[in-house]
């Protein structure tokens, strides 16, 4: 309850949830005797994949014996997700201490929630000088409390695509617009460009930093990855080839997260054997990100059926959703849940051939779309229902031996169902 309290303190000291800038973080940390001078990054920027391509470099630096200090969002069930130092995640306690002690330093003036976190990272990240800080961007990033590193080790740029178009003026709702946003001021180090949706997107991104003085790798130019047989797979930079065992995650799109992480890791150059690669990428933890669920509350509704949980909340997650969904030949009953901003009917436009749809409500987000409108928004889908709750929506589908359920639309919509499971 004490860490629940100075969280909703810091959640009034500034009128807006998002206000774009980097003053207020600037100035706090320079209070906090800038920590983020500090210490040694890989910034995490793009629009998804962020959470695997560091779950993957996580694993990976902690099978070298490496320690590594995490910083994530949004969190998907508590708050301490967000922080992790030398390996292990902050407890109730120490996190409840570190809030309170940077609230009083910044004593009381404005500045975002989003920003007296990160300036929390920071001051307590300076703590281990000599542990590797996986840093994921929030909104965008040139103007995201993240981005006032002075120098990092590498920034890995991951699939960007269309999202959070709310933040950006109509005329400015493009493709261009959002790359330049996330990689116009990335730092003069190493710079690794993960696959993209589209050449037309890759290409964007050779322009925008086409002035940027670091080493850059692309995905299919300085390192790839092919699928192989019996349950391997092929990864291959300048270094060379690694035959790989697949990860313990689903879908496609995670090989292609896990090559990028690997090569970011042989570019840096620290000690990182091949064998610590592979254990690695076998003991990959993913919430919310096609994460199957084989226990729990609801998951005993459906009884011997697989059940699915992803966060996608975008057009491109879809697609990959989508893309592992066609791998399977079941039936396939899907359960969504959407925020207001996002472009619902393009995210459903890519579930193709599913039995049912039951769009349901995301209690206590006042910023969620309500099950009822967005069922009206696939009106012309068969087999659309809406149901107040998920337990409502589980139970109401006509479940057949071997079906598939999949949970998706938002990580909101994943943490109300990790708590109720």
């Amino acid at each position: 309850m004490k860490l629940q309290k100075i969280v909703n303190r810091l959640q009034k000291l500034h009128p807006k949830e998002i206000d774009l800038s980097l003053d207020r973080i600037k100035n706090l940390c320079k209070k906090l005797g800038n920590p983020q001078d500090k210490i040694k990054a890989i910034s995490v920027v793009g629009t998804n994949g962020k959470q695997s391509t560091i779950n993957a470099l996580f694993t990976i630096l902690k099978e070298s014996k490496i320690k590594c200090n995490v910083y994530t969002s949004p969190h998907i069930q508590k708050i301490n997700e967000r922080y992790i130092f030398d390996n292990e995640q902050l407890e109730d306690e120490k996190l409840a201490h570190l809030f309170e002690e940077v609230e009083k330093i910044n004593d009381n003036q404005q500045i975002t929630f989003f920003e007296i976190l990160t300036a929390c990272y920071f001051f307590e990240a300076a703590k281990y000088p000599d542990n590797i800080n996986l840093i994921e961007a929030g909104l965008f990033h040139r103007f995201d409390a993240t981005n006032i590193l002075k120098n990092n080790l590498a920034s890995i740029v991951c699939s960007i695509s269309k999202d959070h178009l709310d933040w950006l003026p109509k005329d400015q709702q493009t493709i261009e617009k959002i790359v330049f946003e996330k990689t116009s001021s990335l730092l003069n180090s190493n710079i690794i460009i993960s696959k993209q949706n589209s050449i037309d997107t890759t290409e964007c991104i050779k322009e925008t930093i086409s002035n940027n003085s670091s080493k850059k790798l692309y995905f299919n130019e300085d390192f790839t990855y092919s699928n192989g047989e019996n349950g391997f797979f092929y990864y291959e930079d300048k270094f060379g080839g690694l035959k790989l065992p697949l990860p313990n995650i689903l879908g496609e799109f995670q090989l292609e997260n896990i090559s990028t992480a690997i090569a970011a890791l042989r570019q840096i150059n620290i000690s990182i054997k091949d064998e610590d690669i592979k254990n690695g990428i076998v003991n990959i933890k993913s919430i919310a990100r096609l994460q199957e669920i084989k226990s729990g509350k609801l998951k005993n509704l459906i009884k011997n059926n697989r059940l699915l949980l992803d966060g996608s909340h975008n057009e491109d997650g879809s697609r990959v959703l989508n893309e592992y969904l066609q791998t399977l030949n079941c039936r396939k009953h899907v359960i969504l849940g959407m925020m207001r901003s996002k472009d619902h009917e393009k995210y459903i436009s890519y579930f193709k051939d599913i039995t049912s749809l039951t769009t349901i409500d995301i209690p206590n987000q006042p910023n969620a779309i309500s099950g009822e409108k967005l069922k009206e928004k696939f009106k012309n889908i068969p087999n659309v229902q809406y149901k107040k709750s998920i337990k409502e929506a589980i139970q109401s589908i006509s479940f057949e031996e071997d079906d598939l359920l999949i949970i998706t639309g938002s990580l909101y919509l994943s943490g109300e169902f990790l708590n109720l499971n």
